[in-house]
């Protein structure tokens, strides 16, 4: 029985993982929840499968989880803040760690778990972008087991040659294809996307998927922080990194190798896929997801993606290039622009030129230690709300 840790168990991520191990209560039970401010949702999933300890943002959150779970009669424990959250990411009852806060608040208890040895199912793309080196590092010290859970990385995982995923270049593979499907603008005037609302922004054609993961999608800026996480997971270089737009979000990625062979992943638009095999690997498990029907689908089509059109995705190879700490400073630029797009404060074109200033503003430096990320993402975020106008 493995006991499990998910982070961010009210997100979309979280809600699917639940999904996934409630359909297997013979192999799997929960350790711990956590979630920033959904207390209600957060108090559902305790009494459905009832944690050990449940963990919520702040002292308040806390207080009222408390008084819906006594009322329950629930004997889960409540903690909150970081610590509590790198807590249930180390505990030794945990066995896997889901790694599902959006952003940068989830870095700090990824490596957490990373440094304790856990399986640690990484749906946390900020944790590679942020801090690469540490995180790997880490991972290596401490004989951890990164499983990716986005579904282009997971892909590109079941695509590598067995047991040689950190070591691709010398085992025959000649660059990962990292598919994107061109989010709800792929093909919209250029001249009219500085007119486009938030809702437009989040209306995903394929995926179901939180407002600020959405918006990423629709600026390309996920698929950008995608090819620096494919870096560090598979020690590939950026150049060996291409992105292909394939609307229909069937293949999920692809492995091009040195004979001429392409593998590829096909599977329905639904995240339970790569969270089952994240789960159970080497072994397979019922996701809850149906197979594909190819002939229903009937067509599948890919093309190059436009830096013009998608100016994030460029600043995301930029920063891949520069190395040290200039990945993180522009995460945390995007992280403050998509809050002020959502809040109706920017456009949707200011996101990219925002992102641009504060990277042109901040030189990289080197990354050395935790510290040091989040000192570079304070300044960054600083910087970029003193450019937003009031």
């Amino acid at each position: 029985m493995q006991q499990i840790t998910i982070l961010g168990s009210t997100g979309s991520v979280g809600v699917s993982t639940l999904d996934v191990i409630a359909r297997h209560p013979d192999r799997y039970s929960v350790y711990a929840l956590t979630a920033q401010s959904k207390v209600e949702e957060l108090a559902q999933q305790c009494a459905r499968f009832k944690p050990q300890v449940a963990v919520v943002g702040s002292a308040e959150a806390a207080a009222k989880l408390q008084l819906l779970l006594d009322a329950q009669g629930s004997h889960t424990q409540v903690e909150y803040g970081e610590a509590a959250l790198c807590a249930v990411a180390s505990a030794p009852e945990c066995d896997s760690v889901m790694a599902a806060i959006v952003g940068g608040a989830g870095l700090a208890p990824t490596l957490a778990a990373a440094r304790s040895g856990k399986r640690v199912l990484l749906a946390n793309k900020e944790a590679l972008v942020m801090s690469g080196p540490l995180l790997m590092e880490a991972v290596a010290a401490s004989g951890a087991i990164l499983m990716p859970i986005d579904s282009e990385h997971n892909a590109i995982f079941q695509c590598m040659p067995p047991t040689c995923q950190r070591t691709p270049l010398e085992h025959g593979v000649e660059k990962i294809l990292l598919t994107a499907s061109g989010g709800p603008f792929l093909k919209r005037d250029v001249n009219t996307l500085d007119q486009v609302s938030w809702q437009e922004a989040v209306a995903h054609p394929k995926w179901v998927m939180g407002r600020k993961i959405s918006v990423d999608s629709a600026t390309m800026m996920n698929k950008g922080l995608e090819v620096i996480e494919a870096h560090w997971l598979f020690d590939v270089p950026a150049e060996r990194i291409e992105v292909v737009i394939h609307p229909q979000s069937v293949v999920h990625s692809m492995v091009s190798y040195v004979d001429g062979s392409v593998l590829a992943q096909l599977g329905n638009p639904d995240m339970r896929t790569p969270i089952a095999h994240a789960l159970a690997y080497p072994e397979r498990i019922s996701s809850g997801v149906p197979p594909i029907d190819l002939i229903q689908i009937a067509q599948l089509s890919f093309e190059r993606p436009d830096f013009l059109r998608f100016p994030c995705l460029k600043l995301a190879y930029d920063a891949l290039q520069a190395g040290g700490s200039a990945p993180a400073i522009m995460n945390a630029a995007n992280e403050i622009a998509v809050q002020a797009f959502l809040d109706s404060r920017i456009g949707f074109r200011a996101i990219d030129q925002l992102i641009a200033r504060v990277m042109d503003a901040m030189p990289s430096v080197a990354i050395t230690d935790i510290e040091s990320v989040f000192a570079q993402d304070r300044c960054a975020r600083e910087l970029a709300n003193s450019y937003i106008p009031s």
